[in-house]
């Protein structure tokens, strides 16, 4: 090889492992697990917790509630997620899904539609836009979710167009989906499904925030409508306390254009004891006395009140463990032992990487 053929060479070595560099660049691998340990004091025999949980849902049993691995692309004006899941939770929270579909957390492409405005076009499966608290243990103030947050969706599907201001303080999202947390259509249901979501910062320690629903959850023969309102406040005091503030408003309609409603209201006070220590104390009521929301086996309706109380400390910067006592008080008595109060204590560790 001659002496220019060799710098040739060289130099379109060098552009193409640069070119891999920067390509590699743009895309960002990332983890999550959190296994638990939950014991629910009526000791149900089928070691799974009431019906209307989906999150730790086994009793006296070590198990993986969620493991993730996902992987994030962004190029210019282009942006893309894909993130795989195992555990209890899409067990059996993904169980009515096709079985291709039942271990995919998120898996969607966006597209930014303006140069000067954070406008984005997003399609796929991706996280709910209803609700502060997610399937993402780690970033909830408490271990368990609410009432509020298990009984409506932690995921979707379809379209979202998304607006930030230049300011950043205020968001607006529209979408369009394929149904009330749902990757697949279900069956004989053409109508379209929507939603809205509205963020606030109304002050630096204070957020607000307003979703909803509106789309059917029943075949287009039966003429059913939901339309599901969701309002939160945040407010962070001094850095060391929060609180949130929540309040969830359901109303279905039935094929005699009749109408049910249901309502959630939910309240988390969180402080920080020091850097290593965080506790959190959380108080909600369901009032779904024509099971509009949550179906019980017994007909009776669904009224609980939730109280609990969380204890996080901070292994390393990544990882947590955490553990909660929490009680539940019912009206009738509609959990697996007959009884009106059903008492459980959880723990966790959440490890992000």
């Amino acid at each position: 090889m001659n002496k220019n053929r060799l710098i040739i060479f060289l130099l379109l070595f060098s552009y193409v492992a640069n070119a891999k560099e920067y390509a590699l660049k743009k895309w960002v691998f990332t983890a999550y697990g959190e296994v638990y340990y939950g014991y629910d004091f009526s000791n149900p025999a089928n070691h799974e917790k009431p019906d209307f949980l989906c999150n730790y849902k086994r009793h006296n049993e070590l198990a993986l509630n969620m493991g993730i691995a996902k992987a994030t692309w962004s190029y210019l004006k282009m942006r893309a997620n894909f993130a795989l899941m195992a555990g209890t939770y899409p067990q059996y929270n993904l169980s009515s899904e096709p079985l291709w579909a039942q271990h995919i957390y998120e898996a969607n492409i966006g597209f930014r539609l303006s140069s000067k405005r954070n406008l984005w076009l997003d399609a796929g499966i991706f996280s709910s836009h209803i609700g502060f608290e997610s399937a993402i243990g780690a970033d909830c103030w408490t271990l368990t979710r609410s009432l509020l947050a298990e009984n409506t969706p932690y995921y979707e599907s379809g379209l979202k167009l998304y607006y930030v201001s230049p300011n950043k303080k205020c968001s607006l999202g529209l979408l369009y989906l394929n149904g009330w947390q749902r990757i697949a259509r279900i069956d004989a249901q053409q109508k379209p499904c929507g939603g809205l979501q509205f963020t606030y910062q109304l002050h630096p320690k204070l957020l607000f925030n307003y979703s909803n629903f509106i789309g059917s959850v029943q075949p287009d023969s039966l003429d059913a409508l939901r339309t599901y309102h969701n309002v939160y406040l945040q407010v962070n005091v001094d850095g060391r306390l929060s609180a949130t503030l929540g309040y969830d408003l359901a109303r279905d309609r039935n094929a005699r254009h009749q109408y049910a409603y249901a309502y959630s209201p939910v309240g988390i006070l969180r402080f920080k004891c020091n850097k290593e220590y965080t506790m959190a104390f959380r108080a909600e009521r369901y009032y779904d006395p024509q099971e509009v929301m949550i179906k019980t086996k017994t007909g009776n309706g669904f009224v609980v009140n939730g109280y609990s109380m969380n204890l996080d400390r901070k292994l390393t910067d990544n990882s947590n463990f955490r553990i909660e006592a929490k009680v539940y008080e019912s009206s009738s008595a509609i959990f697996s032992s007959s009884s009106r109060q059903n008492v459980s204590l959880t723990t966790c560790i959440t490890v992000k990487w």
